[in-house]
């Protein structure tokens, strides 16, 4: 086991939280720690599946957004 220092309003929040929840304070950061993502390199190789959701077809991108603009959209 570990130990660690926190702002007296932290510990504060966390102990309140413990008690509405009626467990102990390590009990609820286990939980809390739980929720976490994994950290690992070899379980957090996939990407969110939400990158590339608006991938560009055209080849242009946000460094192209001046001259689009400029350019009026290609209108």
């Amino acid at each position: 086991m570990s130990t660690i220092e926190l702002p007296d309003a932290v510990v504060a929040r966390f102990e309140a939280e413990a008690a509405r929840r009626g467990v102990a304070v390590d009990v609820l950061l286990a939980d809390l720690a739980a929720g976490l993502p994994d950290l690992s390199a070899e379980e957090n190789t996939e990407l969110p599946s939400f990158v590339a959701l608006g991938a560009s077809t055209s080849g242009l991108g946000a460094r192209d957004a001046e001259k689009m603009l400029a350019d009026g959209f290609g209108r």
